[in-house]
């Protein structure tokens, strides 16, 4: 052991002016000299000392007194201060009552509960904590014996588990609560042989989970008991034992005895380890991992304070001390009080401290053990480990300095060693440092750059292998995969590159590998065809340019199969839910921006495949573009070729001079697929059609597509744009005829065309005469315009002749003549009974009524008394007339009807959208405001306001009557 290392880890708090510690109970100095320091504990911040007067002391931090109090009458032998409450246990000599009863007895005192005594002022220094319990040590069931050693065990509060050790090798246990006197007693012996050589010298507890075990140590033995078991079990652990004092447990619950020769440890099963530090075991105790030792040399009589780090094989303190009669630790320090009743307090210097003074002598091995003895945290290891490395890197041992450095990976920045290394030109321990750091998955995207370019440098494959494929395919991999495959291909390790992507399943990157560094397009398309059918959507869309460039009937094949059930589903009938999940074409457009015939030719495959496709509209919408297009190409190619048509235009003139009839050809067989579409695409049964119209109207006009434009025209009833199309293009034939076909109102056409189509004639400027002729005959025959608006049109074309339209004027004067005489005659009729309705109600007003009828109108029978006659000349008995008396049987129903006819005129008359609507759809609107006017509906209201002039005041008015 004379081979440790010294350290001084420790410093003298107190060094050079030790604090004189005198009980407060004697105020003369001579009595203060006398008494004698019997016993002391620690806990809960406080260091309590017990004088030989009965007096107990309490000290704070510093050793400054704080207050006292008398416990016993005599003396005070043992005491110890709980942690879990701030209970003090004391055994000491008090009065004996009577010679039977033993003077030692037990206390227990609650230090939170103080109280003044009632002879005394109310100082601090006078407070006593009250006592809370008193015991009898010796009864007659445990003999009075000289105790030897004592301790205190806090179970669940408030239960306390005492052992009080004697000089005849006996252990009395008290357990319970004694401030309710609610115990229990029970005696352990260590021999069945009483003898003074088994003397209890000193006692540890164990508790281990339900396990409670009680260590008991003599001069000559060292016993273990199971208090779990009932009776406590004994077992003997050694037949060697140590003197009061030198006994101590360590935080492992590990019992430890001193003895002239060693330091034993005992566990549960026996002896354990030894240590050999020779001299005489004063004193023992365990700070914070460290053994506390005063050892006395038996050549010079002077006492050694040692604090042994087992752990680290060091003497982390060491100083000669006077002589020492208790040890304590309190504050966090080691507190020596000596004979002379003077306190040295030794303290642990911190971590920082001990680290610089290793670290001046170079004794890095040992920091490196001291801080992970003492649980560092990884961090302040790692730092440790980082400065051992720099000095070894300082002394060229690049071997050991990469081992320490590889040791700090997780906390020590990456880029401190590898700047190191790179400088020093070592690129295997650069090596060996990055497979470390990939291996525990802190690499990043440059670390594995470097790592690879490391390998690749070296030329080393084997390596390089052993990194790209090591992987047994569970869990992530250790390095950035995309970084990893950038590199390889950098590198021209195409094959180690194509092993990761496949196996990471980046198979865009796979792909990439193969079409734009090896240019496998076969072996491409077949990968592709093996992936999952979203997967393989994904890869095309990416890579699909290269492959319509280089395999175009291989990709529409692989795009049919992706966008297109297959047979199986096909047998079994796959639902339009199933359909709709499948990508859709529209999806793979841009792949095809360079290669519209491809694109047509797989948007021909898959309408001819699907019929119900869910994006049928776009798909329609494309296929119209590509069909429309003068020269199959898209506008946007169109722009961004520009520079390279311009630059390329001489050649391509004398190359296009040769092929002007075959694409002639071409773009006539596509617009006549464009014309088969527009109709296909909209069904007689469908309102809509399954394209835009606006886009197909606009496709149209821009590439002058009039077949197709006359057809969307005239099937969204457009029929003023459709003979617009022929007036543009001067077809006068086609214009008749399409007036002849859509101006039928019979069929539903528009008859108003053929007023559009005069005024075209009117204002053509040149001789139509024979078109203008063929149109008159169709206005005549609807009568469509009046006389006067045809000659004011025809008016306006100077190269016309009065001759085109005589005939026209002369017929419709003779109908007009025609209508002229039957009216006349209508108001000559209308006047004629006019003035005989006139003249019978004058008649009826002036003249009495002969009533002549002999017989009832009703039932024909000989007419008597009473009877009842009507002024319609009507008679009737009045039993067959019943309760109507007012009206004649005979007249009323046609008089009702009348009526009736009258209240729906004034009812029509207050509906406007009817009378306008009767106006607009009219050929002559001007008869339908006559006839409005010849029926009463528009007359004078009931005060005597015009209702000719607004329609408005008819719907309020009362007709006059028919």
């Amino acid at each position: 052991m004379y081979q440790w290392r010294k350290f001084e880890f420790f410093e003298e708090k107190n060094a050079g002016k030790l604090n004189k510690i005198s009980p407060p109970s004697s105020s003369e100095e001579e009595n203060s000299a006398a008494v004698k320091i019997e016993c002391c504990s620690s806990g809960r911040g406080k260091v309590v000392i017990g004088y030989d007067d009965g007096t107990i002391s309490l000290l704070d931090r510093g050793l400054n007194f704080n207050f006292s109090f008398h416990a016993h009458s005599s003396s005070v032998l043992f005491l110890q201060h709980l942690k879990q409450r701030n209970f003090l246990v004391t055994i000491g000599e008090d009065e004996q009552i009577s010679p039977q009863q033993s003077s030692m007895c037990l206390k227990v005192f609650d230090l939170d509960k103080m109280h003044q005594p009632e002879a005394t002022s109310t100082s601090t220094s006078s407070a006593t904590p009250d006592c809370i319990g008193i015991l009898r040590i010796f009864t007659n069931q445990f003999p009075q014996a000289k105790i030897t050693s004592f301790l205190v065990l806090e179970e669940v509060p408030p239960i306390l588990l005492i052992a009080i050790g004697l000089d005849n090798g006996c252990i009395y246990c008290i357990k319970g609560d004694i401030g309710r006197e609610r115990i229990t007693r029970f005696r352990l012996e260590v021999d069945d042989n009483r003898s003074s050589s088994n003397s209890i010298t000193g006692l540890g507890f164990r508790v281990d989970g339900q396990a409670l075990q009680l260590f008991a140590v003599t001069p000559v033995s060292v016993t273990l008991f199971s208090l779990q078991d009932q009776p406590p079990r004994r077992q003997t652990l050694d037949h060697i034992g140590s003197s009061v004092y030198s006994v101590t447990m360590s935080d492992r619950l590990e019992l430890i005895i001193g003895r002239p020769e060693a330091v034993y440890f005992y566990e549960v099963d026996g002896r354990g380890p030894c240590w050999a530090f020779e001299g005489e075991k004063k004193f023992l105790g365990w700070f914070r991992g460290y053994l506390l030792c005063v050892i006395a040399d038996q050549r010079n009589g002077k006492h050694t304070f040692n604090v042994y780090d087992l752990k680290n094989r060091l003497i982390a303190h060491s100083i000669v001390v006077k002589e020492v009669t208790h040890m304590l630790c309190e504050w966090g320090n080691i507190i020596l009080i000596m004979a002379d009743k003077s306190a040295l307090c030794i303290g642990e210097k911190d971590m920082e401290s001990k680290l610089d003074m290793l670290f001046k002598k170079n004794l890095y091995t040992v920091a490196i053990n001291l801080v992970q003895s003492q649980q560092a945290d990884a961090a302040a290891t790692a730092e440790v480990l980082r400065k051992y490395g720099d000095h070894l890197y300082s002394k060229q041992d690049y071997d050991e300095a990469m081992a320490q450095y590889i040791n700090t990976i997780g906390h020590l920045e990456p880029s401190y060693v590898i700047q190191k290394f790179l400088d020093a030109q070592r690129i295997y321990n650069l090596t060996n440092y990055l497979e470390k750091l990939h291996e525990k998955g802190l690499a990043s995207k440059d670390h594995t750059t470097l790592l690879l370019n490391c390998y690749t440098k070296l030329k080393d494959v084997e390596k390089l292998n052993k990194f790209i494929k090591s992987e047994d395919g569970v869990g992530e991999q250790k390095f950035d995969v995309e970084t990893a495959i950038r590199v390889c291909r950098a590198a021209n390790y195409h094959e180690h590159a194509m092993y990761v992507a496949k196996k990471t399943g980046r198979h865009e990157l796979y792909l990439k590998i193969l079409l734009e560094d090896l240019g496998r397009y076969d072996e491409a398309l077949h990968y592709i065809s093996g992936l999952e059918p979203s997967q393989a959507g994904v890869t095309v869309k990416e890579y699909g340019k290269i492959l319509i460039e280089h395999k175009p009937v291989e990709t529409i094949e692989i795009l049919m199969r992706l966008c297109t059930e297959d047979k199986e589903s096909v047998k079994r009938g796959a639902s339009s839910a199933y359909i709709s999940m499948l990508p859709s074409p529209v999806d793979f457009l841009n792949i095809f921006i360079h290669h519209p015939e491809s694109l047509m030719d797989f948007l021909e495959k898959y309408t001819t495949k699907v019929k119900d496709s869910p994006a049928q509209v776009e798909i329609h919408n494309t296929l119209l573009e590509l069909y429309l297009s003068n020269d199959l190409n898209f506008p946007s190619i169109s722009q961004a070729n520009n520079n390279e048509d311009l630059n390329l235009r001489a050649v391509g003139k004398l190359v296009a001079d040769g092929k002007d009839s075959t694409k002639e050809t071409n773009c006539l067989e596509r617009r006549d697929k464009g014309l088969r579409l527009l109709k296909g695409a909209w069904p007689s049964e469908l309102e809509h059609p399954l394209y835009d119209v606006d886009l197909a109207i606009i496709l149209c006009e821009m590439n002058a597509f009039s077949e197709g434009l006359l057809y969307l025209y005239e099937k969204m009833k457009l029929y003023k744009e459709v003979i617009a199309c022929y007036m543009q293009a001067h077809d006068h034939e086609g214009l008749i005829g399409c007036c002849k076909r859509l101006g039928d109102s019979v069929k539903g056409g528009d008859p108003s065309l053929w007023a559009d189509l005069l005024k075209y004639f009117g204002e053509l400027g040149e001789d139509c005469s024979k078109e203008v002729k063929e149109v008159l005959t169709y206005i005549e025959r609807d009568d469509i315009l009046p006389p006067i608006i045809v000659l004011q049109t025809l008016s306006r074309n100077p190269c016309l002749t009065l001759s085109v339209i005589k005939d026209y004027i002369a017929r419709k004067l003779e109908q007009e003549s025609k209508l002229i005489e039957e009216d006349r005659r209508a108001i000559e009729k209308y006047q004629e009974d006019t003035l005989a309705m006139r003249k019978e109600v004058q008649d009826l007003r002036t003249n009495a009524r002969i009533f002549q009828l002999s017989k009832c109108t009703a039932c024909t029978f000989t007419l008597d008394l009473p009877a009842v006659h009507f002024m319609c000349m009507h008679s009737f008995h009045q039993r067959c007339l019943g309760d109507n008396e007012k009206e004649c049987p005979e007249c009323a129903p046609e008089y009702r009807s009348v009526l009736e006819m009258k209240r729906s005129l004034e009812q029509n008359s207050r509906d406007q959208d009817q009378f306008f609507q009767q106006v607009k759809s009219s050929r002559d609107g001007f008869s339908v405001i006559a006839e409005y006017f010849g029926k009463g509906i528009i007359s004078k209201t009931i005060n005597g306001s015009t209702g000719a002039g607004a329609l408005g005041s008819a719907n309020t008015s009362s007709g006059s009557g028919l």
